[in-house]
């Protein structure tokens, strides 16, 4: 049985990575001929091109977009191996690379992160916020939070906890077009929804005896983050469906009121998403358990 030639895997996955033969290899801490020489010898045992080169371009093949997840997956099975090796006589130390939503990051995941580096020295955390749709492997994330339905992907996904979400408006906003008894009544309203969904627009509640119902709402504004609906809420132009963790203080103030408490938006999954590899470096699970720890699960 022929092994594989994991050094070249390795070395094609930081040049896909980097960009560039001369980035990986200055990486890698190796010559950018040795690079070279790596890709092209897995390039003849597979029997194909993985990169259209010129002058001024590196690009993938199609062959090379369908191997490179092979790759960096390799790489980082043995990456994490090896870091798992050493976790074992070391002290928690390194770079953990963390994503999670913008609103949600700055409220409950950056004070965590604050708390877990303070108690671990030699840990450095990588924190990415954004409520954009990423993909954790490409960008080279160990972890990231993520408020959604998980759809079936490689990932793995660890539920947290369930997200409560509210549909409120301002007390001004609902004296003055009243306030719904029914999801139906909202076609006569205008609303306020967020797009990083699927269907911004279509809103579903279950209700007295677990009845379902689906509506249609008109949008006067869809912003990608539930935090910049706040001032369109406090200025009385529609109803918006939120979170607890954004809504929650304007609730208890009584700047916004909620509605239609008998009908309810089903909650949202919290999850923690890892990429497939089984194998993760100490510093990792350490971040990793005392998030799930501080998020009820």
């Amino acid at each position: 049985m022929r092994l594989p030639d994991f050094e070249a895997w390795a070395m094609f996955a930081a040049v896909v990575e980097h960009r560039s033969f001369t980035d990986a290899a200055r990486a890698l801490s190796v010559s950018k001929a040795t690079v070279s020489k790596a890709v092209t010898r897995l390039e003849e045992h597979l029997d194909t091109s993985l990169f259209n080169r010129t002058s001024r371009r590196l690009a993938l093949t199609e062959s090379g977009r369908r191997l490179a997840d092979h790759a960096q997956r390799i790489l980082a099975e043995g990456q994490a191996a090896e870091e798992a090796a050493r976790d074992e006589t070391a002290d928690l130390s390194g770079v953990v690379r963390l994503g999670a939503p913008m609103t949600f990051g700055l409220l409950r995941v950056a004070p965590l992160v604050a708390q877990f580096t303070k108690a671990n020295p030699l840990v450095d955390v990588d924190l990415h916020l954004s409520d954009a749709k990423i993909d954790i492997v490409e960008m080279g994330l160990d972890a990231t939070i993520r408020i959604s339905d998980m759809p079936d992907s490689s990932l793995r996904a660890r539920r947290l906890a369930d997200v409560m979400m509210h549909v409120i408006a301002s007390p001004a906003y609902l004296d003055a077009r009243g306030r719904p008894q029914h999801p139906s009544d909202l076609g006569a309203h205008d609303c306020l929804c967020y797009s990083n969904v699927a269907t911004p627009d279509v809103w579903r509640f279950t209700g007295p005896g677990q009845q379902t119902v689906v509506v249609q709402v008109r949008s006067r504004l869809t912003v990608n983050s539930g935090e910049a609906m706040l001032p369109a809420l406090r200025e009385g132009v529609g109803i918006a469906r939120l979170p607890d963790f954004i809504i929650g203080p304007a609730l208890a103030n009584g700047e916004v009121e909620e509605v239609l408490l008998d009908w309810r938006p089903p909650p949202v999954g919290l999850h923690l998403v890892t990429p497939p590899s089984r194998l993760r470096p100490a510093r990792v699970e350490a971040l990793l358990d005392f998030l799930a720890r501080h998020h009820g699960c």
